[in-house]
């Protein structure tokens, strides 16, 4: 076990910790409508997990939902997570570099950041056409699977990519999907040539996504832009290296990236 690992595991406070667990258990749709069964889903003694949810409802983190089918987060939690998000220059930098590449795609564009093993998605813009993305800001994807994601670790090192995934199972979203570490590894080297991610269906059938990352004044790893849209698109564009989809993502990515700080060789 690293150092970092053990100080998490020596000043971790339980109470916390499982308080935490159940926000994020209903933040993933599980209403707690059955005590006794969230308990055991949880591992919570269930006189615990009363008292978390009487605290949480009392500090407006959750809330009631009418009829008695369960809790669903509140107001509270909410408003912080905005002033989380809103708070980070990241998105108030590249929520006009997503309105343009929306504008001149036509498709959704959404910015992530890898939180462990998953993409999470701080913000989206989508076109104003029938068929938009379906991620929102607070959407999390596994990081092996998504566009994002694999950007993400392509631009990591392989040991990187092996401690990031270690002990995780690597569940296949289609039949593309790598579900090996090696597997991984090799994609990020394919994706690292290339300078980008791309997917033709690769997350979902019928879905295409292109994705790029963001650099901070350190060189260091920020985020991750993308935009996805009908697979046919994609398809038609294919392994062409300088497609219309290609060169707009990797302008946005370069114009997020200079906004954060980050200067190239070319600058």
């Amino acid at each position: 076990m690293s150092d970092k690992n053990t100080d998490a595991t020596a000043y971790s406070v339980p109470p916390v910790e499982r308080a935490l667990k159940l926000l994020r258990h209903i933040g993933d749709g599980h209403k707690c409508g059955n005590l006794s069964t969230t308990s055991k889903e949880l591992g919570i003694n269930r006189t615990t997990l009363i008292r978390l949810i009487h605290t949480l409802e009392a500090n407006r983190m959750i809330e009631r939902i009418e009829g008695g089918a369960g809790y669903r987060l509140s107001v509270g939690l909410i408003s912080l997570a905005a002033q989380a998000v809103h708070g980070r220059d990241i998105v108030q930098i590249c929520q006009p570099i997503l309105a343009e590449l929306t504008h001149s795609t036509g498709m959704s564009a959404h910015l992530g950041v890898l939180d462990g093993t998953d993409i999470v998605y701080l913000s989206r813009e989508t076109p104003n056409t029938h068929l938009v993305s379906n991620m929102r800001a607070g959407s999390r994807l596994p990081a092996h699977a998504s566009s994002s994601g694999r950007a993400y670790l392509a631009a990591l090192t392989d040991s990187a990519i092996r401690e990031v995934l270690a002990g995780v199972e690597l569940k296949a979203a289609t039949g593309k999907t790598p579900t090996t570490l090696d597997a991984v590894i090799e994609q990020a080297h394919l994706d690292r040539a290339a300078g980008l991610a791309w997917s033709e269906g690769n997350f979902e059938l019928g879905i295409g996504s292109c994705a790029a990352v963001i650099l901070d004044h350190k060189g260091e790893l920020a985020g991750a832009i993308n935009v996805s849209g009908p697979e046919s698109h994609f398809k038609e564009e294919g392994h062409n290296p300088d497609g219309p989809i290609k060169r707009a993502v990797l302008k946005a990515a370069r114009k997020a990236s200079a906004g954060l700080g980050h200067v190239t060789q070319a600058d």
